[in-house]
């Protein structure tokens, strides 16, 4: 009985430790998302200040394949992913709207003078940013691949790199294009 009292503490860390080290071997980018092949949330989010257009709503997501972009002034991995919008929207592949999540829209808009501006449309989501947690966000950058239909078709979690965008974003574009 004394031996079993030692032993099992012992066993019970050593099967958390498993659990542990399995859940290290997993690509955070991979976090399966409920919403692939559903619709986008409904939602309606007021335009970023000095930009000239009406803000982001779901509605303006149907007719063609969308890039969605989560992003923040707040964000350094935002800023790492940046150049890379920049060269999708030179390149015409397909249109990028952002969703400016959690941000001071003023500091959104100036951010995105300093930085270049990719987007098409731009949102502004504010604290709580209900919108970006209707589609499952857990921090910025995260981004969606939206078809014609207005249906989730992949996310994307982390900077968009150009090996990203060229080896694993851009066939799935292309895909949803035909």
């Amino acid at each position: 009985m004394n031996r079993l009292a030692y032993l099992l503490p012992l066993a019970v860390i050593a099967v958390l430790a498993v659990f542990f080290f399995i859940g290290l071997g997993r690509d955070p980018k991979l976090i399966p998302s409920v919403l692939i092949d559903k619709q986008v949330p409904d939602f309606t989010l007021a335009a970023l200040p000095g930009r000239g257009d009406t803000g982001l709503s779901s509605a303006d997501l149907k007719g063609h394949v969308t890039l969605v972009d989560i992003y923040g002034s707040w964000c350094i991995a935002c800023e790492e992913e940046h150049p890379t919008l920049l060269a999708i929207k030179k390149s015409g592949d397909v249109p990028i709207h952002g969703i400016d999540w959690r941000d001071d829209p003023e500091q959104g808009a100036r951010w995105l003078i300093a930085h270049g501006d990719p987007y098409t449309r731009v949102g502004i989501d504010p604290v709580p940013g209900r919108t970006a947690i209707d589609f499952g966000v857990t921090g910025a950058p995260e981004s969606f691949i939206v078809d014609q239909n207005g249906v989730i078709r992949f996310k994307y979690i982390g900077p968009i790199t150009p090996e990203v965008w060229r080896d694993t974003l851009l066939p799935i574009v292309r895909s949803l294009r035909k």
